[in-house]
């Protein structure tokens, strides 16, 4: 294009010179170099306008924008002042940098489990592997006591297995006005949406599952269902119906307050139904595919609200802190209680806390006593780590030596795996 433009122009003035006077000039040397010389001027100057849009770009995203001075443009730069500052005169809060807080990453998660365990199957190590689940009893189909990374799971063999908790009372209203449920489902390599489990706030068994659509928890791979209400685990809104590339545990959680239902999927809750008309007796759990595995089920009862427990006993004993096992590592669904006493410390800046780990029987005394001072501290320095001052926080365990329960069975040694925040 450039080629074509000079010899048009070479033509040009060729003629234009030769109609005139006898000029020795080298006419097509010089139309070069003025083309040259204009087409790099005007490259130049759109390269100039490119950087300047780049540095107002860049200046914008570190609010560093420099203002620019234009002839008749100071009227409409006072004007936009005075609509600033009258917007944040509107708004206070926009006068104000947001304060700093904490790094949560515990998305829309404000799940705490109930205060005492009522049911609690993991299952147990000495589970005898093939043999069918001893806390559980069977409504349809093929359970039995698998073996996953050397951790004992209820394995369902076949699609459309229903197994209830084995309870004395499991054909009465077992499940209180407040109660909150957990589990751990395994999603397989591959799992799709036809992938599902239902956990049924009703006994199958006792045939109490009238409107099953309005009383069932269906958990898929990337998301959960109740009723008419669905929804997506974040990010995977758009994954399609293969949404599992490695098979891993995802961690249910379920809250039921006089009517309020609430449900979690890992650490983001997903279901949230304000008024659920049905009385939930008791719980189901069917599996809808072959060879899915289920651990750690705990129904809980539902308690006092964590101030007024401090007001009436000086303390307030949590089991929804939750540590690997033998270990002080926190598990993320610990937050949710972790995050309510940070708040609570917070509205209550006077309140100072021993955070006290506590032990089940099983296991050496020493060993014991040793890891519920090593958990003691950890959730402490989480509280510190928070913004919750060093001088409001002490530690100490007290291994296996103050059972709150029967160790004699796994809601006692369940309910005695506890952090005890002690008020001094």
């Amino acid at each position: 294009m450039k080629t074509k433009l000079i010899f048009i122009l070479s033509i040009f003035i060729f003629f234009t010179i030769s109609s005139s006077a006898q000029v020795e000039v080298d006419v097509k040397k010089k139309v070069n170099n003025q083309a040259n010389r204009r087409a790099n001027q005007h490259a130049d100057e759109a390269i100039d306008k490119a950087f300047n849009k780049l540095e107002e770009g860049i200046g914008g995203l570190f609010k560093k924008k420099k203002k620019k001075k234009k002839k008749g443009n100071n009227q409409a730069a006072q004007q936009q002042q005075q609509n600033s500052a009258a917007a944040q005169t509107e708004n206070p809060a926009a006068q104000k940098a947001a304060p700093a807080t904490a790094t949560v990453k515990w998305n829309k998660f404000d799940f705490v489990p109930g205060d005492e365990v009522i049911f609690e199957d993991g299952p147990d190590a000495d589970e005898e592997n093939g043999e069918f689940p001893s806390r559980w009893d069977l409504y349809k189909g093929n359970v039995e006591i698998g073996e996953v990374d050397g951790e004992n799971v209820i394995m369902f063999l076949k699609g459309g297995s229903y197994i209830v908790p084995y309870l004395k009372n499991s054909n009465q209203d077992y499940l209180p006005d407040v109660f909150t449920i957990e589990l751990d489902v395994w999603i397989s390599k591959g799992a799709s949406t036809a992938n599902r489990l239902w956990i049924y706030l009703g006994d199958q068994k006792n045939n109490n599952r009238s409107d099953a659509a309005h009383r069932s928890l269906v958990v898929m791979p990337h998301s959960l269902e109740f009723g008419d209400s669905e929804n997506d685990y974040p990010g995977t809104e758009n994954i399609g119906w293969t949404v599992e590339k490695e098979g891993s545990w995802k961690h249910i959680s379920i809250a039921y307050t006089k009517g309020k239902y609430k449900a979690y999927f890992n650490d983001t809750r997903l279901i949230n139904i304000p008024h659920l008309e049905v009385n939930p007796t008791g719980i189901t759990v069917e599996a809808g595919n072959d060879n899915m595995f289920l651990k750690n089920f705990r129904i809980a009862k539902g308690g006092v609200k964590y101030y007024d427990r401090v007001l009436s006993d000086g303390k307030i004993i949590v089991n929804g802190i939750r540590f690997d096992v033998n270990k002080a590592t926190i598990k993320p669904e610990s937050n949710g209680a972790i995050n309510k006493i940070f708040k609570l410390m917070q509205k209550q800046p006077d309140l100072k806390f021993s955070v006290e780990g506590h032990t089940d029987s099983d296991g050496d005394d020493a060993k014991n006593m040793e890891l519920s001072k090593a958990r003691g501290k950890a959730v402490m320095e989480r509280l510190i780590s928070m913004g919750i001052s060093a001088d409001r926080l002490k530690y100490t365990g007290w291994g296996e030596s103050k059972p709150i329960a029967d160790n004699s069975t796994a809601e006692g040694k369940a309910n005695n795996r506890r952090v005890e925040f002690v008020k001094f």
